[in-house]
C-alpha cells in the first residue's frame, strides 16, 4: 500500500464499508474486530477454519482495503499490538490450563480471583485502546446537551442506571428510558435537536436500545453510543462513539471496563462544568 494505515484507520474503513460486503466478508470484519489485539499471531487457516471460510476469502477481504494480501494486513496489528498481545495470551492459556489441570471442582474463592483477574486485565486494556479524541467529543456532547437521556437494557441496565444518578448531580435534566410499562416510545416522545441520547448496548444488542438511537436521530437530537464494536448496529447511528471490550473468566463476560468508563465519563464532565460533586444538599429525613 502507498500509505499504510493505522488499526484505527482500518478499522473505521471496515465499519464504513460494512453494509457493502458479502457475507463471508461481514463474518471475517468481525472476526477481526473482535480479536484485532492477537491477530498477529494467528495463522491464515486458523482464521479461515474460525470464520467457517476459504482462506482466499480472508485475502480477498484484505485486498478489500488494498493490501496485497493477509500477511501485509497482519503487519500492522502486529507493529500496533505486539507489545500487548503477548500477556494477553498468556493470561488466557493460563486460564486455560487451570481448567483442564483441576481434577476436582475449583474454590469460590479460586473462581472469585481468576473473575477479578479477567477484569484488571480488561482494564490494561481498556487503558491502552483509549481514544481521546473519541472521549473528548463525548464530554463535550453531554455539556452541551439540554437533556440527556439514557437507555440499557439487560446486561447494559445497570450500567445505564448508575450513568442516570451520576448526571443528577449536575444541573442537566436526566431521564432514564427505563421502558416501565412498555413505555419506550412514550418515554422518549419529547427528545430534541438540542438533547442527546446515551445509548449502552453489548452483543447480542438490545432491539429496545436500537430502536431508541433510530427514533432519536429521526428527531434531530445526538446519540453518544457506547457498544463493544465499531461494527455493532448502534455504531451507524452514532455521533460520537465509545467501544469498550470486557475481560471474561469462566464463560462470563464482566461489567468492570465498561462501568470504569462511564464513571470516567461523568468524572471528565464534572471537571469541565466545575462542578463539585461533594457539595450536595441533604434531604430531610435521609442519611444521603
Amino acid at each position: 500500500m502507498a500509505d499504510t494505515p493505522t488499526v484505527d484507520q482500518l478499522m473505521r474503513q471496515i465499519a464504513e464499508q460494512y453494509a457493502t460486503l458479502s457475507r463471508q466478508l461481514k463474518i471475517i470484519a468481525k472476526y477481526i474486530e473482535q480479536h484485532r489485539g492477537s491477530l498477529m499471531l494467528m495463522r491464515i487457516s486458523d482464521i479461515a477454519e474460525t470464520c467457517n471460510v476459504q482462506p482466499s476469502a480472508i485475502v480477498r477481504f484484505a485486498k478489500q482495503f488494498g493490501f496485497s494480501g493477509f500477511s501485509e494486513m497482519q503487519a500492522i496489528f502486529r507493529d500496533a499490538y505486539t507489545s500487548q498481545a503477548i500477556p494477553s495470551q498468556n493470561y488466557q492459556q493460563r486460564i486455560r490450563r487451570l481448567i483442564d489441570a483441576k481434577q476436582t471442582p475449583l474454590t469460590s474463592g479460586a473462581v472469585a480471583r481468576e473473575f477479578i483477574d479477567a477484569s484488571r486485565s480488561g482494564l490494561d486494556e481498556l487503558l491502552s485502546g483509549m481514544d481521546d479524541m473519541q472521549f473528548d467529543a463525548a464530554v463535550k456532547l453531554l455539556q452541551k446537551a439540554e437533556n440527556i437521556y439514557v437507555i440499557g437494557v439487560r446486561r447494559s441496565f445497570p450500567i445505564a442506571s448508575y450513568i442516570v444518578y451520576a448526571l443528577q448531580h449536575t444541573n442537566k435534566r436526566v431521564h432514564h428510558v427505563s421502558g416501565l410499562g412498555g413505555m419506550i416510545r412514550e418515554q422518549i416522545r419529547s427528545i430534541g435537536k438540542s438533547d442527546v441520547m446515551i445509548a449502552i448496548s453489548f452483543t447480542p444488542y438490545g432491539k429496545e436500545t436500537q430502536a431508541c438511537v433510530r427514533l432519536a436521530q429521526h428527531h434531530q437530537a445526538k446519540s453518544l453510543v457506547i457498544t463493544d464494536s465499531q461494527l455493532s448496529p448502534l455504531a451507524r447511528h452514532a455521533s460520537v462513539l465509545l467501544t469498550v471490550k470486557e475481560g471474561s473468566a469462566l464463560a462470563f463476560r464482566s461489567l468492570t471496563n465498561a462501568m470504569c468508563l462511564c464513571q470516567a465519563l461523568f468524572i471528565a464532565l464534572a471537571y469541565r462544568l466545575e462542578l463539585n460533586v461533594e457539595e450536595t444538599i441533604p434531604m430531610d429525613g435521609y442519611d444521603e
